[in-house]
């Protein structure tokens, strides 16, 4: 598609359309939008702007659509697919200002928010009314929830209470044409023609920019506990997940983490946490309810399950201060490692039950192309975060040979019937292994709901596909 630059002329009529305060043309104040968190990539746009409104919204997209100008939509920028990043260059649409809870329904469990809302923020302004919303990325707080719908996010409590698509009910979106459209109804069911809702979620801003959100809640759990499992092996810590909801329990929460994710949160972080030397991963699993009695027997069950699996130690954690020192060590995860070297994370989902035949292939990979990783991530829903570590890695064997030990991890991944993410979506790093898990058939199907959307291809090109 040829697209065309954005001129003086063009340009003036954007300042027109939002304001010229909320117009960004200067190289210095772009670098910000240039780069999300993706390890190092970097692509300018040509002019940012910062609208209001869906209406403002409208109007852009129907002026770049009939001048053939790529438009980005962004939120927080911290994406770790490249999603956000304007590799056409064009008009990137900052979506910040988007930024208010509109309405908090405590009689229909529902809420209506802004795409710039911060997640953590909202899960605190619904917390304080005695409700959840359990969607909770790593990322929680800086991440956006338009951000959290568009790339379909997870975070720990998946597991328990099910993905994001369980709990939006409702979008109104803008539509490359300009138009503006809900895509559903404020209802638990829908069956009245294609979901359209469902279809924007995941879709990471390729179809339609959203401009408002409505979000199912739930009754907020009165008690919850967390234990921190050691073990002497991946694959024993990886062997126990399954295990866990065959004896009957669904924990809110079961994470991986093996030791060298720990060590470097240590280093990074300054945590403080007795590190034993026969120890190689952990789980932490919490379980959550209303029942004290229900939740304590949840516990003695696991424990009797992790004995069978070579647990060395568990720790409970007694205070809310040790339970929140546990969890910021798995948040920081993903920081400490990139703040220590060079490397690409990777976001693969499998059945749960095949977890310990897939990091033993991550690790067997890494020593037939000559990199580390450090495995961390969701193990009750089977996804793991896999941070590849450039370290001593030449050069050229980064740029070059790298990319076939990940091809690698993908095709065991699906082989074990899995696929390739399971949060952070494909954006543009992750295109090119498509055709891994996905046939031609696929791609004609997906290309042809891209264009029922966008006939022009304005809309975030370059991504998935």
């Amino acid at each position: 598609m040829p697209y065309n630059k954005i001129t003086a002329e063009i340009l003036a009529a954007i300042k027109s359309i939002v304001g010229d305060d909320f117009v960004i043309t200067q190289h210095a104040a772009l670098e910000k939008y240039s780069h999300d968190e993706t390890e190092d990539l970097h692509y300018y746009p040509e002019v940012v702007v910062k609208p209001k409104s869906a209406e403002e919204v409208s109007v852009l997209m129907r002026f770049c659509n009939e001048h053939l100008i790529p438009v980005t939509p962004r939120g927080a920028g911290t994406g770790l697919s490249g999603g956000a990043l304007p590799v056409m260059g064009g008009l990137l649409i900052a979506m910040e200002r988007f930024n208010k809870v509109l309405m908090i329904d405590e009689q229909n469990l529902q809420a209506m928010v802004e795409p710039g809302v911060i997640t953590e923020e909202f899960m605190d302004q619904v917390a304080a009314k005695g409700l959840l919303y359990p969607v909770d990325p790593a990322s929680k707080g800086s991440c956006f929830i338009g951000g959290n719908v568009s790339h379909g996010s997870g975070g720990p409590r998946v597991v328990k209470y099910g993905t994001i698509r369980e709990y939006i009910l409702n979008l109104e979106i803008v539509l490359p044409s300009g138009e503006i459209i809900w895509t559903g109804a404020n209802t638990l069911k829908y069956a009245s023609g294609y979901n359209l809702t469902q279809l924007m979620i995941g879709s990471e801003g390729t179809l339609g920019i959203i401009t408002k959100i409505v979000v199912k809640l739930i009754p907020r759990p009165t008690v919850d506990a967390l234990l921190l499992a050691s073990f002497g092996s991946n694959e024993d810590a990886a062997g126990a997940v399954s295990a866990i909801f065959r004896a009957g329990i669904v924990p809110s929460a079961l994470e991986f983490m093996e030791r060298r994710g720990v060590e470097w949160v240590k280093e990074h972080d300054g945590i403080a946490f007795d590190l034993k030397d026969d120890v190689q991963a952990f789980l932490l699993i919490e379980v959550d309810g209303t029942n004290e009695e229900v939740i304590f027997s949840d516990c003695e069950k696991i424990n009797q399950v992790l004995e069978n699996f070579g647990c060395k130690e568990v720790l409970f954690a007694d205070t809310s201060a040790q339970k929140e020192e546990i969890w910021r060590m798995r948040r920081t995860m993903a920081l400490s490692v990139k703040s220590n070297s060079i490397y690409k994370e990777e976001d693969i989902v499998v059945p749960r039950a095949t977890l310990p035949q897939l990091i033993k292939g991550i690790k067997e990979a890494g020593l037939k192309y000559g990199f580390e990783s450090v495995c961390y991530g969701h193990a009750g829903d089977g996804n793991v975060h896999t941070n590849i570590i450039k370290g001593n890695m030449s050069d050229e064997d980064w740029n070059n040979k790298l990319k076939d030990g990940i091809k690698e991890i993908f095709e065991l991944a699906v082989s074990l019937g899995g696929t390739i993410s399971g949060e952070h979506g494909i954006g543009l790093v992750q295109k090119g292994f498509m055709p891994i898990k996905y046939t031609e058939t696929h791609f004609e199907l997906w290309r042809g709901i891209k264009k029922v959307f966008d006939k022009n291809g304005i809309l975030n090109p370059g991504k998935i596909f």
